[in-house]
């Protein structure tokens, strides 16, 4: 990622000193789908094939990409296209496109520790470097594969299905781990790429859980320490789940 260093002043208590600090660079991307003008995104300017891959499979206009050319700040996408582009304003000030999510079709299941263990891969040096950046985090058949950071939460969520788009990998034996919270948008960019379990290390909100209980998904949420949420579909985790019914008996 692209980072640069910045002079300031830091205050603490009475004390007052000069400091230079590594700084996250922030851009604007624009995304072209099959030769037309899509739509711009603020972001990172790192992994920009994976960002215009996974943002049109996120964004539920298809499910294969057949590839992808970046050309500066331009990304370049040729995938086929199932349905009219429409754009909302989400919940960050950013676009998505207008329609319900696709259902999640998936038998795999989590233990709770394999929950802690996408918690744990989350963080990044570049956050702790910076402090600006959000995190995602892509495993496979329980392996990490891919980690991404930008400056927008919905950017890594793009990037590490973009990865997994443009290598071929079954989403549906994926989870999807974020360090941001998870609105509807956010949900349903897993939904639409066919992840069937999200960890997040933040909140959701009431759309969010909605989303992921219509979708099929199972949604997991303030997973921190050794501690963490089930919204929905909890059968997917079924240590959890067993343990649960053992104690409502």
């Amino acid at each position: 990622m692209e980072i640069v260093c910045r002079a300031g002043i830091q205050v603490t208590g009475d004390g007052v000193r000069e400091v230079h600090d590594d700084i996250i660079v922030e851009d604007h991307v624009r995304l072209f789908l099959n030769g037309e003008y899509l739509t711009a995104l603020v972001a990172s300017p790192d992994r920009l094939d994976d960002l215009g891959a996974g943002f049109v499979v996120c964004e539920g206009l298809t499910d294969e990409v057949d590839s992808v050319e970046v050309s500066g700040r331009d990304v370049y996408i040729a995938a086929p296209v199932g349905k009219d582009v429409r754009f909302e304003v989400e919940s960050s000030g950013g676009y998505r496109v207008l329609g319900e999510p696709k259902a999640v079709a998936s038998s795999i299941t989590v233990t709770a520790d394999g929950i802690r263990a996408v918690t744990t891969a989350i963080e990044s040096d570049t956050w702790r470097r910076t402090g600006a950046v959000h995190c995602s985090v892509l495993f496979c058949d329980g392996e990490l594969v891919t980690r991404a950071c930008d400056v927008g939460r919905h950017n890594t969520v793009d990037k590490v299905v973009g990865y997994a788009a443009l290598r071929g990998l079954d989403r549906s034996t994926c989870i999807l781990g974020c360090s941001g919270r998870q609105p509807a948008g956010m949900v349903a960019k897993a939904a639409n790429a066919g992840i069937p379990v999200v960890v997040s290390r933040a909140a959701s909100t009431d759309r969010g859980i909605l989303t992921a209980e219509q979708a099929g998904l199972t949604l997991v949420c303030f997973s921190r320490g050794e501690r963490f949420t089930i919204y929905t579909h909890p059968q997917r985790v079924p240590d959890v789940f067993e343990l649960l019914e053992k104690t409502q008996t």
